[in-house]
């Protein structure tokens, strides 16, 4: 097969929720950059700007305070930078993310800073984390990143690690960010290395929408060892179908706001955040 053919399979569309298995989220230079994006404070990529971060964590804190809900979960925690601030206003948080280089580096500042904060280096997907907690997070639509099946799984390991009353907070993109995402083909050509290589390589991203509900960010990465692809899923809900994925979970919305920091929602609002209850199970 000539590296044509390679490309030009490698872009086909694929089949909703297909994910090509490349683990970048461990490889040597693609976690350097997104740990690297994460700690930007001023980004908003991997993680939101840590000003947002600052607003959202006083806002859960008052919605689930810490003197009520004190044991917190902070699912796909990332560096830990909710983790952090959870833990300084008040709570025992245990974090839990799949990157290592991640986790690595959560430990090593908490370790410098003096906080108990409890990192565990695991797939939500497989949660086992301890608890039963009063709380859970998961933060920055990773939720909506996730299949229809993995999302009913996620739900229903966040909800074993929740006792009974206990809260979830969970933020994910809403029908406005789907109306305003634009279809398309772009590359570069990046000759000193960038994002996905460290060094020269060319990316070609293709940009595609599925149904009213999913969008696929497709990218290729051809350099001199071959290609190779990524697939980054977003699914996108609206208030109706997100309470009822979390209702058939076992969890009761309590409220609806624009985003993790507890704006008003509208119908304009490009995410949606909502707070729900573990319900008592029979």
């Amino acid at each position: 097969m000539t590296l044509y053919d390679r490309l030009t399979s490698l872009m086909n569309p694929p089949e909703r929720y297909v994910f090509t298995g490349e683990p970048f989220w461990d490889d040597e230079h693609i976690s350097s950059q997104m740990l690297a994006a994460h700690l930007d404070p001023e980004f908003e990529g991997a993680s939101r700007a840590h000003a947002f971060i600052d607003r959202s964590v006083e806002w859960i804190a008052s919605v689930a305070p810490p003197a009520a809900y004190p044991r917190l979960l902070d699912a796909g925690c990332g560096p830990g930078l909710y983790a952090e601030r959870l833990a300084r206003a008040g709570y025992a948080v245990t974090g839990v993310d799949f990157s290592r280089r991640s986790i690595d580096h959560a430990r090593r500042s908490a370790e410098r800073q003096g906080l108990a904060v409890d990192y565990r280096l695991q797939n939500y997907l497989e949660l086992d984390a301890g608890g039963p907690f009063d709380a859970a997070i998961m933060i920055y639509c990773d939720y909506g990143a996730l299949s229809t099946e993995d999302r009913r799984t996620v739900l229903r390991k966040l909800r074993a690690h929740l006792k009974p009353g206990g809260l979830l907070v969970l933020d994910v993109f809403s029908p406005r960010a789907f109306d305003v995402f634009e279809e398309g083909r772009t590359w570069e050509d990046h000759p000193h290395g960038g994002f996905w290589r460290p060094g020269p390589h060319l990316e070609v991203q293709r940009r595609l929408k599925y149904g009213d509900d999913v969008t696929l960010e497709q990218i290729a990465i051809v350099d001199e060892a071959g290609a190779a692809a990524y697939h980054l899923w977003n699914t996108y809900f609206a208030p109706e179908a997100l309470a009822a994925e979390l209702e058939a979970a076992g969890f009761a919305v309590e409220s609806l706001h624009g985003d993790a920091a507890g704006a008003p929602y509208a119908d304009d609002c490009a995410t949606i955040a909502v707070v729900a209850r573990a319900r008592h199970q029979a």
